[in-house]
């Protein structure tokens, strides 16, 4: 099984994380996830935006849909934002 622990992250913290993790209740971890995963949408609005700065915030938000689903649903539910790419 491949290793999924970020390359600049030692075991031993790893471990420590994980624990960390583990004493959290289940709320917790939950808002944990959705600061995380929100935080990842930002960083990624960010990579749009510095790649296209002459994107306004809807095709921003357009790019950043278009990096994380498939192009085939990305077309269909937005035929009109063909030309905005990531």
């Amino acid at each position: 099984m491949k290793s999924t622990r970020p390359l600049d992250t030692s075991p031993e913290m790893e471990r420590m994380q994980i624990e960390i993790y583990r004493k959290m209740s289940p709320a917790r971890r939950l808002q944990v996830a959705m600061e995380l995963t929100q935080l990842s949408r930002k960083l990624m609005a960010a990579g749009v935006r510095l790649r296209h700065p002459e994107y306004n915030e809807e095709q921003v938000r357009l790019a950043a849909i278009r990096l994380t689903i498939s192009e085939k649903l990305f077309l269909a539910a937005y035929p009109h934002a063909r030309e905005i790419v990531p």
